[in-house]
């Protein structure tokens, strides 16, 4: 099972990562101005890694391969890291839609 990490920005802001079981980030948010809005946003990545169709499949200007997970609005709630294949993002895309929907939460900023 998957775990949401939050933390703290040296702006102030709150962000989330989305770890797999052997610690790798798999998904990372924006910043939140508020921690109440980083837990919605973690709240919305739960209910949207189920849905094939939130994942939009992007390729760098560096030929890497990621990802962002969208909300319904279409609001990117998610981007993952850089992978050097297709198979790599698909892969990842698939250890976000297992791990996040029943994922924990650990609160760095408390």
């Amino acid at each position: 099972m998957g775990k949401f990490v939050i933390t703290k920005r040296t702006n102030g802001e709150f962000q989330f990562n989305l770890k797999a079981n052997n610690g790798q980030t798999i998904l990372s948010s924006e910043g939140y101005k508020t921690k109440a809005n980083c837990q919605n946003g973690i709240e919305s990545v739960q209910k949207n890694a189920q849905d094939e169709s939130k994942f939009d499949k992007k390729t760098s200007s560096n030929a890497k391969f990621y990802f962002n997970l969208k909300a319904t609005n279409g609001q990117i709630i998610g981007t993952s890291e850089m992978y050097e294949s297709a198979s790599g993002r698909d892969n990842g895309i698939a250890s976000v839609a297992s791990n996040a929907p029943g994922a924990t939460v650990e609160d760095l900023t408390s």
